[in-house]
């Protein structure tokens, strides 16, 4: 019995296996894009003691596997952390199989979007650095609740990146 595809299967595969690997990045490559920040300049740092990111790359980076949207650059309070743990996401227990430390107040941190506006709502939110805050956030948040907590906001409209 002869077991081969019809014509064109092999040609189809390959095709979607190159369609998918165009739009899906390995993790931690950021590649040569410009990622934007939420006030329109190019995005900063967030932090790296510890490294955050989503990809561990010290930016609050995102991409299609990241369906968190861990794209806010939260400088955590107290209040913050205790508020994460009570939803579900404890941000404070050290798991190194995770290489992640454990949050202590003061640490900035990318935060997913989602649990950023919760806190938010519920009065408890993290500051926020907009320069290191991607704009996808905006997808989620209002940038008015990020200027709220804003801890580098510029003095006046003229000091804003162009």
């Amino acid at each position: 019995m002869d077991v081969r595809p019809p014509d064109g299967a092999i040609v189809a595969a390959v095709q979607l296996k190159i369609d998918a690997a165009s739009w899906v990045r390995p993790i931690g490559d950021t590649g040569s894009m410009v990622e934007r920040n939420v006030i329109g300049g190019s995005l900063e740092s967030c932090g790296t003691d510890p490294v955050t990111g989503f990809y561990r790359d010290g930016c609050c980076t995102t991409g299609p596997e990241d369906l968190g949207s861990h794209t806010i650059c939260a400088v955590v309070t107290a209040e913050f952390l205790e508020h994460q743990k009570g939803i579900g996401n404890d941000l404070t227990t050290p798991m190194p199989h995770y290489g992640f430390p454990g949050l202590v107040p003061g640490d900035r941190w990318c935060v997913t979007a989602a649990n950023w506006l919760r806190s938010h709502r519920d009065g408890s939110a993290a500051y926020v650095v907009l320069a290191s805050t991607h704009e996808r956030a905006l997808e989620i948040v209002p940038l008015e609740a990020l200027r709220e907590h804003a801890v580098d906001v510029p003095a006046g409209p003229d000091d804003f990146p162009d």
